[in-house]
Formats: structure tokens, C-alpha cells, sequence
């Protein structure tokens, strides 16, 4: 539940609705799950740590036990800390990768994880039946959510390996957090050795709850300081790679040694090349209908099933937590891994990256033009958001493009139409166009992957002013 703070996110509509959350973590916890605490966790958006401090007066006037984060942590943090103490669940105020304005809630389950949809209905259920949940003052629990994540995930991976491995290829890593809560995280699994040896290193690492004035969402645009910084170290004689936090820490994006910027969309393929290839870990591989089909070439390449699902991490997530999976992401920077939580943990997701880099004994640029060499796909993508008049708009667009959609495009005809999510047009190869609404506002999404970088501008231009047209 996002919104404008001080508008949409007050205290007096959040502790209702953190009581019927935590009400309802409550009656759908498993059989076998006796606990009552709630992990409460916040980021460093402005009001936040006072916010989840008050919310744990309803979580106690609903008789549960809230346990209060003593500093901001990423968002997988919380979800890791419910199944460390096996908590019922986890309320965390934060609003992700949203402009500085907005606060939230997020839920998270027993499992670790964000609720289904048949969870938030539930719960959107209690407060239009309109029970009253009185809040209790008191003094609140707290523990260090932050060191017991840091600690679970040094428990997986070798972070001294891992100094020691970028130390061996001469290789930097600079870390941007966009001024988030996933600031000091990686330096702190990495050790204070690789700090001082200058292996890693952060920019923008204070707290800024006006984020430089941009929303901490790592998209090239907002990134022009860490690609400034890799371009300079890798200049100087010193290769670097960036790797880049969202607001919450639970999407990543990175910067490869010549300054590309480097979504999901080139680094999901590594993911699966390095867990099926290298680790020879077990699972299927989730891809978003949006996501690159280099993901899918380069899991075909090692015999992995791929499973595409609409847009959205819950419908991973759902995935994950139903079967085997190797990893699963979307094109906005989240991404799960079957061995971990069934959740977006970009930290933990660095660190794969950087094991993987290790591994290779290659800077991350070189990584991927290898991986597109040997299985194919596309070399360019971009993605416009573009807001149309008004609803009655969306409504003209969206009837003409389910009666008649397009049979060519930009000089391209059109091979295949895919109604997973949107309209997703095919015009060759590793060559899409797609388009997809918003579910609550009059906001067109235009997705593109191409050959070249001019053919994908060529293409969203034309969808461009085919939406504008009508």
C-alpha cells in the first residue's frame, strides 16, 4: 500500500490497516506456528523509523508481539528476519523505489515472502467490516535486524572469497545505494579489509530522504555519478563494476567496466549461466513476459525449462514457492533465487554477482558480450513509460489494440501476438515490441529489445505515436 505522505499515508489510516494486517498474519499463519511476534522494519524515507515505531501500538492492541528493526535495513532483510526467529510475519514502512513523497506498507508472510493477493483482499475485507482495534502504548522490542541479515548471508556465501577473488583480478567494485537502506550492507559482507584495500567502495551512502531529488529506482538516468566513477577507475588503470540499490534494497541494477548500464535484462542470463553452469544447482528459470529473451536462450542453452509468467514479482514469488526454482526475475531489477527466500534480495543478489564474476575471471562487461556470443539475443532494450490524456484514452487504445492489433510495425511485420500481460507484438529473433497498462492510472508502458540500440528508439518511437494517434 503506496501513497503520497501526509495524503494518502497518515498515521491515522496506517494504524488501522497495520492492525487488521497484523490480525490477519495471525489467523492465516500455518497450524504449526505458535509464535506471536510481528517483525516491524522501515527504510530511510523521511518519517519512516517513527511510523513502524507507531504501528507497534496496534500490532500489541491486536494481543501480538511487535519486534521493532533498531535502524533502517533493505525490505529482504525483514523477510529474512521472520523466517530467522519464525515470526508470523513482517510490516516494513517503506515505498521502494518510489519518488521521495511517497511512504507505505509492505506484508510479508511466515514464509519469507510478500503476501498473495487473497492475503491484501483479506485484509482490505477487515477494514470495510470496520472493526476496532485499540492501540496499546508501550515500550516496544528491538533487535538488530541489520547484523542478523548481514550474518545469514556471510552464512551462505564465502565473502572472503569473494574480497579475495576481486583482489586477485585487480577488479573495484562501487556501490550505490541511491541514498537507501541497503547503504553499508555490501561493504559490511565484504569486510572492512576489502574497504581499505579499495576492492569496494560507496557512493551516496548517507542518508537523503529526498534522494538527490530523483526516486531512488536504479535506472540509467539517475545513475550518472557511479558511471562517472566506474568510467574514472577503469581509465585509471583500475577495472571497476558498479552495483546499484533501489530505495529498499530488494531491486539491483549494475554498471559494467565501460560505464553500460546493466539491468536485469543482462544480468539475469549470467544468474542462470553461473547457478545451472558453474554451482549446478537444481530448479526451472522464471522470466516475466517483459523480461529479455537472452534469459531464455541462454537457460534453453543449458537444458533449463523456462517459464514465463505477466509482470510482477508476486507471480514468481508464487512460483517459488510452489516448485523448484533456479532464479526467477523481472526486467525492474527484482530477482529470487530458489536456493535463498522466495522474495527480491538485491544484496544477496550482489554478491551472486560478484561470485560469478570470480568465477569467470572477467570484468562483467566482457561476461555478458561472451554470454550474448555463445547463445544469441538481442543487444539493446529500453523501456518508456508514457502517460496518456486521460482514462477515456487508455480505454480507446486498449479496445483497439484487443480488436485489431497492429500486423506491422515500424516497416516490421508482426509474427506473433502474446497476451500474457499487455500486448506483447514478436517481429523476429530476439526482437519485440510490447505495450502494457497500468492497473489504476492512465500510464502506457513501452517495452523494446532489438538488435541495435537505433532499431529499439526506431520502435518505441512508432509506438509512440501510435498510442498519441488515438
Amino acid at each position: 500500500w503506496r501513497g503520497i505522505l501526509g495524503v494518502d499515508i497518515t498515521l491515522e489510516r496506517l494504524l488501522p490497516v497495520a492492525a487488521a494486517a497484523a490480525r490477519e498474519l495471525e489467523a492465516s499463519a500455518p497450524e504449526d506456528l505458535t509464535s506471536r511476534e510481528v517483525v516491524l522494519g522501515y527504510d530511510r524515507r523521511f518519517l519512516a523509523p517513527e511510523l513502524a515505531a507507531a504501528i507497534a501500538a496496534a500490532v500489541r492492541g491486536a494481543d501480538l508481539e511487535p519486534v521493532l528493526s533498531e535502524s533502517p535495513t533493505p525490505t529482504p532483510a525483514s523477510s529474512w528476519a521472520v523466517v530467522e526467529r519464525g515470526a508470523l510475519g513482517a510490516l516494513v514502512i517503506t515505498a521502494s523505489h518510489n519518488p521521495p513523497e511517497w511512504l507505505g506498507l509492505k506484508i510479508k508472510g511466515p514464509f519469507g515472502g510478500s503476501v498473495e493477493g487473497d492475503f491484501t483482499a483479506r485484509v482490505e475485507h477487515r477494514l470495510a467490516a470496520g472493526g476496532i482495534t485499540v492501540p496499546i502504548p508501550g515500550d516496544t522490542a528491538r533487535f538488530d535486524a541489520l547484523g542478523t541479515y548481514v550474518a545469514g548471508l556471510k552464512a551462505k556465501v564465502d565473502t572472503g572469497a569473494l574480497a579475495a577473488g576481486l583482489e586477485r583480478l585487480g577488479l573495484r567494485v562501487i556501490v550505490d545505494p541511491m541514498h537507501g537502506s541497503a547503504a553499508g550492507v555490501l561493504p559490511a559482507l565484504l569486510g572492512q579489509g576489502a574497504v581499505e584495500s579499495g576492492v569496494i567502495r560507496e557512493i551516496r551512502a548517507e542518508r537523503d530522504p529526498l534522494f538527490g531529488g530523483h526516486p531512488p529506482e536504479p535506472l540509467a538516468p539517475y545513475l550518472g555519478e557511479l558511471i562517472a566513477a566506474v568510467r574514472s577507475s577503469t581509465a585509471a588503470g583500475q577495472p571497476a563494476m558498479g552495483i546499484v540499490f533501489d530505495g529498499d534494497g530488494d531491486r539491483i541494477a549494475a554498471v559494467d567496466e565501460h560505464g553500460r548500464f546493466c539491468s536485469t535484462q543482462l544480468l539475469m542470463p549470467l544468474f542462470i549461466d553461473h547457478l545451472a553452469r558453474a554451482r549446478a544447482l537444481p530448479g526451472t528459470v522464471i522470466k516475466t513476459v517483459s523480461g529479455s529473451d537472452l534469459m531464455a536462450l541462454v537457460a534453453e542453452n543449458l537444458g533449463r525449462e523456462v517459464i514465463e509468467m505477466p509482470v510482477g514479482f508476486k507471480y514468481i514469488a508464487a512460483e517459488m514457492l510452489a516448485g523448484e526454482v533456479l532464479v526467477g526475475g523481472e526486467e525492474s531489477g527484482g530477482v529470487g533465487f530458489g536456493m535463498h527466500l522466495p522474495e527480491r534480495d538485491a544484496p544477496f543478489a550482489a554478491l551472486l554477482l560478484i561470485e560469478a564474476l570470480v568465477e569467470g575471471g572477467v570484468p562483467l562487461g566482457q561476461r555478458i558480450d561472451a554470454l550474448q556470443t555463445r547463445c544469441g539475443g538481442a543487444a539493446a532494450y529500453d523501456r518508456l513509460d508514457l502517460r496518456l490524456p486521460d482514462m477515456a484514452a487508455r480505454s480507446r487504445l486498449e479496445a483497439r489494440l484487443a480488436q485489431a492489433p497492429p500486423t506491422e510495425v515500424a516497416g516490421e511485420p508482426v509474427r506473433e501476438v502474446i497476451t500474457t500481460d499487455g500486448v506483447k507484438l514478436r517481429l523476429g529473433p530476439s526482437h519485440w515490441l510490447m505495450l502494457r497498462f497500468s492497473g489504476t492510472e492512465p500510464l502506457l508502458r513501452l517495452y523494446c529489445e532489438a538488435p541495435t540500440a537505433e532499431r529499439v528508439a526506431q520502435v518505441l518511437g512508432w509506438a509512440r505515436e501510435l498510442a498519441e494517434g488515438i
